[in-house]
């Protein structure tokens, strides 16, 4: 679960040369919704945020694992049992997610949906779990045991318990999808917010950027810092209200797939490139890796950096970004 840690600031909603911003918020996907679209006239501004709106509910009733019907969750009912056909764009997603598992060394990692419940966010924790507990969280994790099958397009789950959650790329997905949806329905601008995954394309009607803050969550009322979105992305994963502290160390709600123990270290990272979907994965992993390991990743890819706020709160950033420029 990311919490919000970015402010968006749109600069200019007045009319402009005839055109005009249209916004609409609403909860999808458990979490809010926003769609921010420039368009001639109000008619043209809903048409194009009520087809976002409709994008949203298509993906989600083909990926979500909390609908039973989804194809995912048809992949989850079948686990160590058959092989499920999907449609190609669940295909493809699930096959880019394992893609980023290998590129984390499984910091990210899908099928983190098969851990049991062991850690307790909400103050009723008062111990840690015990090793073999932890241990057995994790028992039925692992991208490697997803099989795929790309003449028949199908996604076999070797393990019976195991299961697919796509709450860590999924929402990137989405928004990646709306902005492709609208571009090529003739929005040639707008911003798109799915739960703190934004994309954005073109510009503000007086020719200014669609600009994003971030946050310390340190000093959630001081942004120390603001980027422009030139037809690019961001995402930030943060765990500054949810985690625990025992033996003076901060655990946070993000756990590693690979060890059943919450992350440590970090408070807030934030990911910005050119498909949200990319930048969503990359944000769970890297707050996973820690600190050094993710910005060592970061900094080996092309077109992505980076925004990590540890637990001491200090910033650090990929090697690209020169922070100073920006505050």
């Amino acid at each position: 679960m990311r919490q919000f840690l970015i402010s968006i600031f749109i600069i200019s909603c007045s009319i402009s040369f005839g055109q005009q911003v249209f916004k609409k918020k609403q909860s999808l996907l458990g979490s809010p919704f926003e769609i921010t679209v420039v368009a001639s006239d109000s008619v043209q501004g809903y048409l194009y945020t009520d087809m976002a709106i409709a994008e949203v509910k298509r993906i989600e009733n083909l990926i979500s694992d909390w609908i039973p019907t989804s194809q995912i969750s048809k992949v989850n009912q079948n686990a160590g049992i058959a092989p499920v056909k999907v449609d190609k764009e669940v295909f493809d997603l699930v096959e880019r997610a394992i893609k980023i598992s290998k590129l984390t060394s499984g910091a990210f990692d899908i099928s983190y949906a098969s851990m049991d419940k062991i850690w307790k966010f909400d103050g009723s924790m008062k111990e840690m779990p015990s090793p073999e507990a932890i241990k057995k969280s994790v028992e039925k994790v692992g991208y490697q045991n997803i099989i795929l099958n790309p003449e028949a397009s199908t996604i076999f789950l070797k393990n019976r318990g195991m299961k697919l959650g796509l709450g860590g790329i999924g929402q990137g997905y989405i928004a990646d999808k709306i902005k492709v949806l609208l571009q090529v329905n003739g929005c040639n601008s707008g911003l798109v917010n799915v739960s703190g995954d934004i994309n954005t394309w073109g510009k503000q009607p007086d020719g200014k950027s669609w600009t994003v803050g971030i946050v310390n969550p340190m000093n959630k009322n001081k942004v120390f810092a603001t980027f422009p979105l030139d037809d690019s992305a961001v995402e930030t994963s943060g765990s500054y209200e949810k985690y625990v502290t025992f033996n003076g160390k901060r655990y946070s709600h993000i756990i590693d797939p690979r060890t059943g123990y919450p992350a440590s270290g970090i408070v807030s990272v934030s990911v910005f490139a050119k498909q949200t979907e990319i930048a969503d994965a990359l944000a769970t992993g890297i707050f996973v890796l820690g600190v050094d390991v993710g910005l060592d990743l970061i900094n080996q890819l092309h077109g992505i950096e980076c925004i990590i706020v540890d637990d001491k709160g200090t910033v650090h950033v990929s090697k690209n970004i020169d922070i100073k420029k920006y505050q």
